[in-house]
């Protein structure tokens, strides 16, 4: 988005499974998990410039950790908008109240592949376009697949930000290969594993290896990218590895 900004022209921001908006650090829940203590929890006092240092001032220090609609919902203009969906009636009654305080924020309350490709392309033909599944069902990357498909034929000059959990690598190899097949001409693979280290043993931590595929980045974001995880992925593992890996199109 911090790319996007440095335009005044309008961009949308359309976040396919939003979830709940802002997940509460102190609760039962996150005690019992321990994701915060291992993952935002390791980044205090971290000081960092550009997007890394607009991420931790945004996500540091709130008993409720802010979810991607919320930080764009923060990081939006007066000119641009985003639209949130989420298909559970409980994440997004509190998705809905998450972003009342936003103008220009929506929630909508549908199943985010089916709903996606009817939002775009956005009036404005600038977009930033998030699809962060839950990864419950058995053939998930194939449906995400089909659906990032979908969503290029609808609006090919987007940018696309796609997470992915390291389950299997044959099928992350795939689904990059649907993005590939489907037409994005420029794409980058970020992979980060936390290895061994990852968590204290005893802890409830089932992933540790996770990705982001990025299809039309912005120019200049892979370098914010490397920059930015070899300074985070240290804190968060001492045996952290990451990798970015130009897929498609040339490097800037």
């Amino acid at each position: 988005m911090l790319h996007l900004r440095r335009k005044d022209a309008p961009f949308a921001v359309i976040d396919s499974h939003a979830g709940r908006g802002a997940y509460d650090l102190a609760g039962a829940g996150a005690a019992r998990t321990n994701e915060a203590a291992n993952g935002i929890g390791k980044l205090s006092g971290i000081e960092a410039d550009g997007g890394l240092g607009e991420y931790l001032w945004l996500a540091r220090g709130r008993a409720q950790y802010p979810g991607s609609p919320l930080l764009a919902a923060q990081l939006l203009r007066p000119q641009d908008r985003l639209v949130a969906v989420e298909k559970h009636p409980e994440e997004f009654a509190a998705l809905k109240t998450v972003l009342a305080p936003f103008r220009n924020a929506r929630a909508e309350e549908a199943d985010g592949y089916h709903r996606l490709t009817a939002l775009l392309p956005p009036a404005e033909r600038r977009g930033l376009i998030v699809i962060d599944p839950p990864f419950e069902a058995a053939n998930e990357f194939q449906v995400l697949g089909q659906a990032i498909a979908a969503a290029l034929r609808r609006f090919a000059t987007g940018i696309y930000l796609v997470w992915y959990p390291h389950k299997s690598a044959p099928e992350v190899n795939a689904l990059c290969g649907d993005a590939l097949n489907a037409g994005a001409r420029k794409a980058l693979r970020i992979d980060l594993d936390l290895g061994a280290g990852g968590a204290p043993i005893g802890t409830k931590t089932p992933l540790t290896a996770t990705g982001v595929l990025v299809i039309n980045p912005p120019y200049g974001f892979a370098d914010d990218m490397r920059a930015a995880l070899a300074t985070v992925a240290p804190r968060l593992s001492q045996t952290a590895t990451f990798r970015i890996d130009w897929i498609a199109g040339e490097p800037d």
